[in-house]
């Protein structure tokens, strides 16, 4: 006889309204009497409305693996299990997407296959990660549905303290604002840290995120430990008689409202005869302008990236932005893909051997201040770091002055000139 469907009137009310609900996914499911999943989607639901009726989460963790990985699943018991006992396990796995997110339909059904033969059904694409989350399988499955993946092509992610899955964002496949391979360098690096990821070996989490732009589709800056993000360090492009069509078209009111001034270092300006100027000194290519006028403006052809490390949530000193430690470099040959898969091993091995117990690498540096972690990992120190040093409130800046000095010695620059 099948399992009836539990009540859940407080569930109910998240399917009110005009947006989509999870809910109506879980109980979509449960409701598919055919598939082997539906008891333990409905005693799923049954703990979730217990969940929101006593304002407790009832899920432990424990340990569940697969042969020869330290990571990759997420385990979860229930400690309701003799209310609900087919959710009583609901483990998930997080499998390695293909770097920029790039599937065709027969690979989809396949996954979903899979999961369906031998999790809940239920898939989310993707965690912050970048990570598929395959949610809800029995002890007994995760092997077989590891099994089943891995025979795919597909390899499990990271989870615990380890090296994450990463994200890359669409990119240089179809972004005309791509300034380099965000796709190799993230295979790249992956591949060589793929150990850490899958046998958990460091104080906390690490992720890398590369995205093409200053837009940062990927939310590279503030939610990675180390971000790739595209740049290029000569001038923007501009096609005048296309921007003066802009102007034609929407109005001279329109393009300084919209465009001119909502530059943040007032480097555009607009003639008489409607062409554009570019104070390229002073711009820090956030992008706006040429979001808003693709035709007319476009990246530089000196293209690179910026490294950033440490951005990250509320965790022992709050939230942090990524930390500039390569201002510009270049991304075009074997070699330079190389000096990126270098810099990035050094900064792991050197935040194993330094960092404290559950301390991102953000909060390591904000410890041991940034001057220090740039000697150690043998960086020159650059202005172009931090635009300005004295002001900046989520940078430690212990002898900043003094390594300022340093490199304007290097550079044959006297401080006081620069000032």
């Amino acid at each position: 006889m099948a399992k009836q469907m539990p009540d859940t009137p407080l569930l109910d009310q998240l399917e009110d309204g005009p947006w989509p609900s999870f809910v109506t996914g879980l109980k979509r499911l449960a409701n598919s009497e055919d598939k082997p999943y539906a008891g333990m989607m409905k005693d799923l639901l049954g703990q979730l409305e217990l969940s929101y009726e006593t304002r407790k989460g009832f899920w432990k963790g424990g340990v569940v693996g697969v042969r020869g990985y330290g990571g990759g699943v997420i385990p979860r018991f229930s400690e309701v299990a003799d209310k609900y006992p087919e959710s009583s396990e609901f483990h998930t796995l997080r499998v390695q997407p293909p770097a920029g997110m790039h599937y065709d339909t027969a690979t989809l059904r396949t996954l979903c296959d899979i999961w369906e033969e031998h999790g809940s059904g239920l898939i989310a694409f993707h965690g912050q990660s970048g990570d598929i989350m395959f949610q809800g399988a029995t002890t007994e499955n995760v092997q077989k549905a590891f099994d089943a993946l891995n025979d795919f092509g597909f390899d499990l992610g990271g989870a615990g303290a380890a090296v994450r899955t990463s994200m890359s964002c669409v990119g240089a496949a179809r972004c005309e604002q791509s300034c380099y391979n965000e796709q190799k360098a993230h295979r790249m690096c992956i591949a060589a840290t793929l150990d850490d990821m899958h046998r958990p070996s460091l104080p906390y989490k690490f992720k890398f995120k590369f995205s093409g732009c200053a837009n940062d589709c990927v939310n590279a800056t503030h939610r990675s430990d180390f971000a790739v993000i595209g740049t290029w360090r000569d001038d923007m492009k501009v096609d005048q008689e296309v921007f003066k069509q802009y102007v034609a078209e929407r109005g001279r009111k329109e393009i300084n409202d919209q465009v001119i001034n909502m530059c943040p270092t007032r480097a555009l300006s607009m003639n008489d005869d409607d062409t554009l100027d570019v104070d390229n000194k002073s711009c820090v290519r956030c992008m706006h302008c040429i979001n808003v006028l693709t035709k007319a403006l476009s990246p530089g052809d000196d293209k690179g990236i910026t490294i950033l490390l440490g951005g990250k949530r509320s965790l022992k000193i709050g939230d942090l932005m990524g930390t500039v430690i390569v201002p510009f470099m270049k991304l075009e040959t074997e070699e330079d893909f190389e000096a990126l898969v270098e810099l990035g091993t050094e900064v792991i091995d050197f935040f194993a051997e330094n960092a404290l117990e559950h301390e991102r690498i953000g909060e390591t540096i904000e410890r041991i201040g940034l001057a220090n972690f740039l000697e150690a990992l043998n960086l020159d120190v650059d202005p172009n770091m931090v635009n300005h040093p004295r002001t900046s409130s989520y940078v430690r800046l212990d002898d900043w002055d003094e390594e300022a000095e340093k490199w304007y010695r290097r550079k044959g620059v006297r401080p006081e000139a620069a000032e």
